[in-house]
Protein backbone atom coordinates (compact mmCIF):
# COMPACT_ATOMS: atom_id res chain seq x y z
CA UNK A 1 0.00 0.00 0.00
CA UNK A 2 0.86 3.56 -0.61
CA UNK A 3 -1.37 6.36 1.14
CA UNK A 4 -0.87 9.80 0.41
CA UNK A 5 -2.44 13.39 1.07
CA UNK A 6 -2.06 16.48 -1.14
CA UNK A 7 -3.17 20.02 0.07
CA UNK A 8 -2.45 23.43 -2.08
CA UNK A 9 -3.98 26.79 -0.33
CA UNK A 10 -4.14 28.93 -3.59
CA UNK A 11 -4.33 31.92 -1.76
CA UNK A 12 -1.16 32.21 -0.07
CA UNK A 13 0.88 29.43 -2.58
CA UNK A 14 1.08 26.87 0.49
CA UNK A 15 1.67 23.01 -0.51
CA UNK A 16 1.32 20.38 1.75
CA UNK A 17 1.54 15.85 1.08
CA UNK A 18 1.47 13.49 3.22
CA UNK A 19 2.43 9.79 2.59
CA UNK A 20 2.30 6.17 4.62
CA UNK A 21 3.32 2.76 2.84
CA UNK A 22 4.23 -0.51 4.23
CA UNK A 23 7.48 -0.38 2.42
CA UNK A 24 10.59 1.53 3.63
CA UNK A 25 11.49 5.47 3.48
CA UNK A 26 8.12 6.08 1.89
CA UNK A 27 9.30 10.28 2.07
CA UNK A 28 12.62 9.43 -0.55
CA UNK A 29 10.02 8.25 -3.18
CA UNK A 30 6.41 9.33 -3.27
CA UNK A 31 5.38 12.75 -2.57
CA UNK A 32 6.37 16.37 -3.80
CA UNK A 33 5.49 19.64 -3.03
CA UNK A 34 6.38 22.56 -4.96
CA UNK A 35 5.38 26.33 -3.02
CA UNK A 36 3.52 28.51 -5.63
CA UNK A 37 3.28 25.37 -7.95
CA UNK A 38 1.43 21.77 -6.59
CA UNK A 39 2.41 18.74 -5.66
CA UNK A 40 2.01 15.44 -6.53
CA UNK A 41 2.59 11.63 -5.17
CA UNK A 42 3.89 9.32 -7.54
CA UNK A 43 2.54 5.27 -6.20
CA UNK A 44 1.08 2.18 -6.90
CA UNK A 45 2.18 -1.40 -7.67
CA UNK A 46 5.61 0.52 -9.46
CA UNK A 47 5.95 3.66 -8.49
CA UNK A 48 7.78 6.13 -11.30
CA UNK A 49 10.50 8.21 -9.86
CA UNK A 50 10.38 10.03 -13.18
CA UNK A 51 6.96 11.69 -12.44
CA UNK A 52 7.70 13.98 -10.51
CA UNK A 53 10.22 16.38 -12.68
CA UNK A 54 7.55 15.93 -15.64
CA UNK A 55 4.79 17.14 -13.54
CA UNK A 56 6.90 19.98 -11.71
CA UNK A 57 8.09 21.22 -15.67
CA UNK A 58 4.24 21.25 -16.68
CA UNK A 59 2.68 23.17 -13.48
CA UNK A 60 5.60 25.20 -14.20
CA UNK A 61 4.46 25.97 -17.93
CA UNK A 62 0.60 26.78 -16.30
CA UNK A 63 -0.36 23.56 -17.25
CA UNK A 64 -4.02 22.43 -14.93
CA UNK A 65 -3.19 18.83 -12.78
CA UNK A 66 -5.22 16.98 -15.50
CA UNK A 67 -2.99 17.99 -18.30
CA UNK A 68 0.00 17.80 -16.28
CA UNK A 69 -0.60 13.88 -15.15
CA UNK A 70 -1.82 13.25 -18.76
CA UNK A 71 1.59 14.29 -19.90
CA UNK A 72 3.83 12.06 -18.15
CA UNK A 73 0.92 9.26 -18.08
CA UNK A 74 1.33 9.12 -21.96
CA UNK A 75 5.53 8.92 -22.23
CA UNK A 76 4.74 6.06 -19.62
CA UNK A 77 4.68 2.42 -21.06
CA UNK A 78 4.10 0.64 -17.12
CA UNK A 79 1.09 3.52 -16.84
CA UNK A 80 -1.12 0.85 -15.74
CA UNK A 81 1.06 -0.25 -12.96
CA UNK A 82 0.99 3.28 -11.62
CA UNK A 83 -0.94 5.32 -9.19
CA UNK A 84 -0.39 9.20 -9.50
CA UNK A 85 -2.15 12.10 -7.80
CA UNK A 86 -1.34 15.53 -8.57
CA UNK A 87 -3.10 18.76 -7.64
CA UNK A 88 -2.19 22.17 -9.05
CA UNK A 89 -1.31 25.95 -7.71
CA UNK A 90 -5.84 26.27 -7.87
CA UNK A 91 -6.08 23.67 -6.19
CA UNK A 92 -7.42 20.98 -8.33
CA UNK A 93 -6.65 17.54 -8.60
CA UNK A 94 -6.64 14.80 -10.90
CA UNK A 95 -5.47 10.71 -10.28
CA UNK A 96 -4.28 8.13 -11.93
CA UNK A 97 -4.71 4.53 -10.94
CA UNK A 98 -3.40 1.88 -13.68
CA UNK A 99 -5.66 -1.29 -14.03
CA UNK A 100 -2.77 -3.59 -12.62
CA UNK A 101 -2.85 -1.73 -9.17
CA UNK A 102 -3.24 -3.85 -6.47
CA UNK A 103 -6.90 -3.78 -4.33
CA UNK A 104 -8.26 -2.18 -2.46
CA UNK A 105 -7.58 1.17 -4.81
CA UNK A 106 -8.97 4.28 -4.10
CA UNK A 107 -8.97 7.84 -4.74
CA UNK A 108 -11.36 11.09 -3.51
CA UNK A 109 -10.49 14.78 -4.28
CA UNK A 110 -12.08 17.90 -3.54
CA UNK A 111 -10.82 21.78 -4.05
CA UNK A 112 -7.94 22.02 -2.85
CA UNK A 113 -7.22 18.83 -1.05
CA UNK A 114 -7.01 15.19 -2.40
CA UNK A 115 -6.03 11.60 -0.85
CA UNK A 116 -5.56 8.31 -3.11
CA UNK A 117 -4.16 5.00 -1.94
CA UNK A 118 -3.68 1.45 -2.73
CA UNK A 119 -3.42 -2.21 -1.84
CA UNK A 120 -5.31 -0.72 0.69
CA UNK A 121 -6.94 -2.73 3.95
CA UNK A 122 -9.80 -1.11 3.38
CA UNK A 123 -11.93 1.26 0.91
CA UNK A 124 -12.48 3.68 4.43
CA UNK A 125 -8.67 4.57 4.89
CA UNK A 126 -9.38 6.98 2.47
CA UNK A 127 -12.22 8.07 3.34
CA UNK A 128 -11.45 8.66 7.34
CA UNK A 129 -7.96 10.37 6.06
CA UNK A 130 -10.25 12.80 4.23
CA UNK A 131 -12.57 13.31 6.63
CA UNK A 132 -10.40 14.01 9.36
CA UNK A 133 -8.11 16.24 7.83
CA UNK A 134 -11.45 18.43 6.50
CA UNK A 135 -12.68 18.61 10.10
CA UNK A 136 -9.87 19.45 11.71
CA UNK A 137 -9.42 22.59 9.39
CA UNK A 138 -12.44 24.24 7.86
CA UNK A 139 -15.95 24.96 8.70
CA UNK A 140 -17.73 23.13 6.48
CA UNK A 141 -16.47 19.82 5.87
CA UNK A 142 -19.82 18.14 5.51
CA UNK A 143 -20.35 20.44 2.00
CA UNK A 144 -16.81 19.95 1.33
CA UNK A 145 -17.45 16.12 1.64
CA UNK A 146 -21.24 15.58 0.04
CA UNK A 147 -20.99 18.38 -2.28
CA UNK A 148 -17.22 18.87 -3.18
CA UNK A 149 -17.29 22.87 -2.75
CA UNK A 150 -14.71 24.54 -1.67
CA UNK A 151 -13.58 23.83 2.17
CA UNK A 152 -13.82 27.28 4.20
CA UNK A 153 -10.67 26.76 6.14
CA UNK A 154 -10.15 28.14 9.39
CA UNK A 155 -8.28 31.29 10.15
CA UNK A 156 -4.88 30.71 11.10
CA UNK A 157 -4.78 27.06 9.88
CA UNK A 158 -1.79 26.71 8.63
CA UNK A 159 0.00 27.36 11.85
CA UNK A 160 -1.08 23.68 13.01
CA UNK A 161 -1.12 21.81 9.93
CA UNK A 162 2.15 19.75 11.18
CA UNK A 163 -0.58 18.59 13.81
CA UNK A 164 -3.62 18.18 11.74
CA UNK A 165 -1.68 16.00 9.18
CA UNK A 166 -0.06 13.82 12.16
CA UNK A 167 -3.60 13.28 13.23
CA UNK A 168 -5.00 12.39 10.22
CA UNK A 169 -2.80 9.68 9.12
CA UNK A 170 -3.04 8.53 12.95
CA UNK A 171 -6.29 8.80 12.41
CA UNK A 172 -7.00 6.59 8.78
CA UNK A 173 -4.00 4.03 10.01
CA UNK A 174 -6.87 3.04 12.45
CA UNK A 175 -9.21 1.90 10.37
CA UNK A 176 -6.51 -0.36 8.46
CA UNK A 177 -3.80 1.49 6.58
CA UNK A 178 -1.71 -0.95 4.75
CA UNK A 179 -3.18 -4.63 3.94
CA UNK A 180 0.80 -5.63 4.93
CA UNK A 181 1.06 -2.80 8.20
CA UNK A 182 2.55 0.26 7.70
CA UNK A 183 6.11 0.74 8.50
CA UNK A 184 7.01 4.24 7.03
CA UNK A 185 5.76 8.01 6.75
CA UNK A 186 6.51 10.83 5.50
CA UNK A 187 4.96 14.91 4.94
CA UNK A 188 6.39 18.10 3.51
CA UNK A 189 5.05 21.44 3.88
CA UNK A 190 6.13 24.04 1.99
CA UNK A 191 5.24 27.97 2.11
CA UNK A 192 6.57 31.29 1.22
CA UNK A 193 6.30 32.84 4.87
CA UNK A 194 8.47 29.83 6.70
CA UNK A 195 11.24 27.54 6.28
CA UNK A 196 10.23 24.07 4.82
CA UNK A 197 9.35 21.30 7.13
CA UNK A 198 10.07 17.76 5.88
CA UNK A 199 9.87 14.93 8.30
CA UNK A 200 10.54 11.06 7.76
CA UNK A 201 10.16 7.94 9.68
CA UNK A 202 12.13 5.64 7.13
CA UNK A 203 10.92 2.47 9.21
CA UNK A 204 9.35 1.91 12.92
CA UNK A 205 6.42 -0.20 14.07
CA UNK A 206 3.90 2.82 14.55
CA UNK A 207 5.26 5.54 12.28
CA UNK A 208 2.38 7.49 12.75
CA UNK A 209 3.20 7.99 16.58
CA UNK A 210 6.96 8.13 15.65
CA UNK A 211 5.93 11.12 13.22
CA UNK A 212 3.87 12.90 16.47
CA UNK A 213 7.14 12.47 18.36
CA UNK A 214 9.58 13.91 15.41
CA UNK A 215 6.87 16.96 15.23
CA UNK A 216 6.87 17.69 18.56
CA UNK A 217 10.52 18.01 18.16
CA UNK A 218 10.07 20.55 15.50
CA UNK A 219 7.91 22.32 17.96
CA UNK A 220 10.40 22.46 20.72
CA UNK A 221 11.53 25.79 21.34
CA UNK A 222 15.04 25.58 20.28
CA UNK A 223 14.43 24.12 17.07
CA UNK A 224 11.38 26.08 16.39
CA UNK A 225 13.85 29.44 16.88
CA UNK A 226 15.97 27.79 14.22
CA UNK A 227 13.83 27.61 11.12
CA UNK A 228 12.04 31.40 12.40
CA UNK A 229 16.12 32.19 11.60
CA UNK A 230 15.96 30.88 8.21
CA UNK A 231 15.20 32.85 5.13
CA UNK A 232 11.97 32.04 3.65
CA UNK A 233 12.35 33.39 0.01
Amino acid sequence: MTLSLIHVQPATGMVAALTATGGVAVGGYVHHAWRGLGACATQGLVTNPWYPEGIRQALGQRCTAKEALQKVIRQDSGASRRQCLVMDAGGQAAVHSGSDNVAVVSAELRPTVAVAGNMLADERVVVTLLQTFLALTCANPDEVWTQSVTPRYHDGYEAHLLETLVESLDTALQVGGDARGTRSAALRIESFDTAPIDLRVDWDDDPADALRALARRVRAPAFSAFLASLPTH
